[in-house]
Formats: C-alpha cells, structure tokens, sequence
C-alpha cells in the first residue's frame, strides 16, 4: 500500500497511527502541502486525488489499481482489513461514541483550519484573519472535546484502551499547540493526548518522524 501523506496533515497523520497501531508495511508518497509549493495541486496528484487533498491510498488487487481517500473512510477500511489489535469497541454505544468524537474532529474542527481553508480566508481577507480565523475554529471545538472526554474517557478518549477517538484528539491537540492556543482549560484532553502519544506506535507516526518532515532532513 502507498499513502501519500505529507508530515504536518493530521488527516494524513491519523491514517499514519492506525498503520503504526496495527504494525501495517506501507509505502510513504510525500505530498508536500506548504504555501508556496502546494504540490497538491500539480496535475501529477490531481490525477491520483481530484479533490488535491491528502491522505490518499493506494493499492492494486490483481490487475486492478484502487485508491481511497478521506481519513475516516481509509482508518475504518483498515480496521475492517486488519481488526487486530483493535481500534473500534466491540459494545456497539462504545463503538458509536469512538465516531461521534471521530466525526466531531474530522467534520466540525479540522476542516475549519486545515490549509485549503486557510489559504481562502487568506485570499479574502489578510493572514492575521486567516489565523484568528483557525483560533477561533479550534478554540469552540475544544471545549466539546473535553466535556466528551470526561463523560465517556478513561485512560484514553472513550475507555481503557485506544481507539479511533484517540488517534483523532492527538493530532488535532498537535494543530492547537502550532497556533498557540492555551490548553490549560482541558486538563483531561490534556492527560488523554500525554498518554498516548507516549506509546511507540504514535511516536512513529509524529510529524517529526517522517521522511518529509524538516526536523528530521535537519538532523
């Protein structure tokens, strides 16, 4: 499988975690997305993904060359490949907790301030906007984050064990810190992204450890 991925997308980082979670061998194809090269959009990639947008994976069964784009579609169709070690809980009201979190980060936060957003409200109105503009985006949806967390989180976001929730909360915590938010009013998001970004599979999958990431070609 090939994913093409670029370090800093939390879409693409989210993809990242349930490979490194479930220990799955793949490709790494990096897109990189930073103003001023914006290859997302070259006419090479926009015949892999018309929409230009990261992540997107690929693969061929027999003959048959497959991609599939969005992060949920692509973080449950791994699930279902690969259920071991799982990242759905078996109770189904568990399970449907784990996607309305999913859901209220991939579908109510993120899109908000990722940078095809950005670079818009950049293009109407001014930079300094555009960044007030994320702040703002990211700063309503944290509250509802935490109040889930407290409701239904235990050592992780909803119960004991990581889930798709988990691997949804840290990169968008990632995507708070990178515009300076102040973070101190969620102390159990807080103590639920520490948790896990400790564990080995979501060290691998950081931004910092990717082969396009600056940090790393840096050192």
């Amino acid at each position: 499988m090939k994913l093409y991925s670029y370090y800093r997308s939390s879409s693409a980082w989210r993809v990242r975690l349930v490979f490194s979670w479930k220990q799955i061998a793949f490709e790494y194809a990096a897109v990189n997305l930073a103003p001023g090269v914006s290859a997302q959009h070259s006419e090479e990639f926009s015949s892999v993904n018309p929409l230009r947008q990261v992540p997107t994976l690929e693969w061929t069964r027999g003959s048959e060359l497959v991609r599939l784009t969005q992060s949920v579609a692509i973080c449950e169709y791994l699930e279902e490949l690969h259920p071991e070690p799982p990242l759905l809980p078996r109770e189904p009201l568990a399970r449907a907790r784990v996607r309305q979190l999913v859901e209220t980060v991939a579908s109510g936060i993120q899109p908000l301030q990722n940078t095809g957003t950005l670079a818009e409200v950049t293009r109407l109105t001014s930079a300094d906007a555009a960044r007030l503009w994320a702040e703002n985006a990211i700063g309503k949806g944290l509250p509802a984050l935490e109040a889930f967390v407290r409701s239904y989180g235990g050592a992780h976001a909803v119960g004991d064990a990581v889930t798709l929730a988990d691997v949804f909360i840290v990169p968008q915590l990632y995507n708070a810190r990178r515009f300076e938010l102040d973070l101190s009013p969620y102390p159990k998001l807080l103590e639920v992204d520490a948790r896990a970004s400790a564990l080995d599979a979501f060290v691998r999958a950081h931004p910092d450890s990717q082969i396009d990431s600056p940090a790393r070609t840096a050192g």
